[in-house]
């Protein structure tokens, strides 16, 4: 949440009443994926694609616990979820932004990029 300018959920009902409002999936055919540690089962955060239909365009997000970040989950996520973008869904066009502030997620973006930077 440090980079986004969203604020966390206040409860477990609130985010609890945000899943059961996630229509992403039944509105686009995609979403945000949960993050799950392969050999632990821990849950690390979320990734995934979200078409902004007043941008008319497809970008892809992510979060991730603080004590996750640095170990590659979030290079390894984006990999999947571009993959899966453009060779299931067959978009012509991923977005990906980052606060400028935010070199971590920067780099991120850098290793999976097939784009300009603007």
């Amino acid at each position: 949440m440090k980079y986004t300018g969203n604020s966390a959920f206040t409860s477990i009902e609130e985010a609890q009443e945000f899943l059961e409002h996630y229509k992403n999936y039944e509105i686009n055919g995609f979403g945000r994926w949960t993050v799950i540690h392969k050999s632990t089962h821990a849950f690390l955060g979320w990734w995934g694609l979200k078409y902004d239909r007043s941008l008319g365009e497809t970008n892809i997000g992510f979060r991730f616990f603080e004590e996750h970040w640095n170990k590659g989950y979030a290079t390894e996520s984006a990999k999947a979820c571009i993959h899966y973008g453009f060779n299931t869904l067959k978009l012509k066009t991923i977005i990906g932004r980052a606060r400028v502030e935010n070199t971590a997620s920067i780099k991120v973006l850098e290793k999976v990029c097939i784009c300009e930077r603007v």
